[in-house]
């Protein structure tokens, strides 16, 4: 029982369970936390809230969330040109980790509306290519 606790809690800290996380002003965005509540926003989109994905290049090419726009992780600090700090960023990549880092890497140049979205398995739906 110990070693299943000890897997559980060393899983837990190499892939994160950050789903959900808000930055300081990003309390609105909890209301797309659900799926089918994120797909309402695809559908209908806020030009006022970006969805992010931080997944390299080529897997976003492969298929991402409708209007999600691509901002690799290991591009986001040299693209903060683009990511204005006026506008909500919805944050996701494979399992939420990535995009927990991504957010503290925002929070530190001053971002402050944000959610981890957390994993694309989480979504049900198609995704674009």
């Amino acid at each position: 029982m110990i070693k299943k606790i000890i897997v559980l809690l060393l899983l837990t800290s190499l892939f994160g369970c950050y789903e959900g996380y808000l930055s300081k002003d990003g309390g609105d965005l909890t209301q797309y936390l659900e799926p089918s509540k994120l797909k309402e926003l695809v559908d209908a989109p806020d030009e006022n809230i970006w969805i992010i994905d931080v997944r390299p290049s080529a897997v976003y090419e492969k298929g991402h969330i409708p209007t999600a726009k691509s901002f690799p992780s290991s591009e986001v600090l040299s693209r903060l040109d683009e990511l204005p700090k006026d506008k909500s960023l919805i944050v996701y990549c494979e399992t939420g980790g990535r995009a927990q880092a991504v957010i503290k890497m925002l929070e530190k140049e001053g971002y402050t509306k944000m959610m981890n979205w957390g994993g694309n398995t989480r979504w049900p739906y198609e995704f674009e290519k």
